[in-house]
């Protein structure tokens, strides 16, 4: 969601950019030659249409709708964008501490990894959740799994965590298939 709230940004930033140079263009076309026809944008035609308008109109109505909604989906994905953080024990009643689901993924990994017969391992983490998958050629799942899941507790209960998440450990193993 943070990567929609960045792409949204630069989308934005690079129109307001585009609409500043055209502005700009227009200005300085219509100084140096007050006579000619504008250079990119129509202004004079819709000066003339503005004119006729006025706060009651059909069109500002709708545009207003528009821009307002527009508006309101611009906060909504930036509030639902926003950090997730994983809490931790407060040291004092001043400070809050937290982590990202990163570094407590990358934490749980390292222990994994570390394990007997474990090739490799991915892991995902999450304030709730931490999810487990490794690949191992060595073991079956039924062998290596209650291992991983008591490493991976054991890991979990040392840390000074709100709340402990839960574990879910997948062992994909080519002898489980056999």
């Amino acid at each position: 969601m943070r990567v929609l709230v960045r792409l949204l940004s630069t989308l934005l930033a690079l129109a307001a950019v585009a609409i500043a140079v055209v502005v700009v263009l227009e200005v300085a076309w219509h100084w140096w030659r007050p006579e000619d026809v504008p250079l990119l944008a129509p202004w004079p035609r819709w000066r003339e249409t503005l004119a006729g308008l006025t706060w009651d109109s059909v069109p500002i109505r709708v545009l207003a709708a528009v821009t307002a909604g527009a508006g309101l989906l611009l906060v909504g994905v930036v509030l639902a964008a926003r950090r997730r953080g994983v809490a931790l024990h407060d040291p004092a009643t001043e400070v809050s501490v937290s982590t990202s689901p990163r570094s407590l993924a990358r934490l749980v990994g390292h222990r994994v990894r570390a394990q007997d017969n474990v090739e490799r391992a991915t892991v995902t983490a999450s304030a709730k959740k931490v999810r487990v998958r490794a690949v191992s050629r060595m073991e079956t799942e039924g062998e290596l799994r209650p291992r991983l899941l008591e490493s991976v507790a054991e890991l979990l209960a040392e840390l000074p965590l709100a709340t402990t998440p839960k574990v879910s450990v997948v062992v994909d193993s080519p002898k489980d298939r056999r």
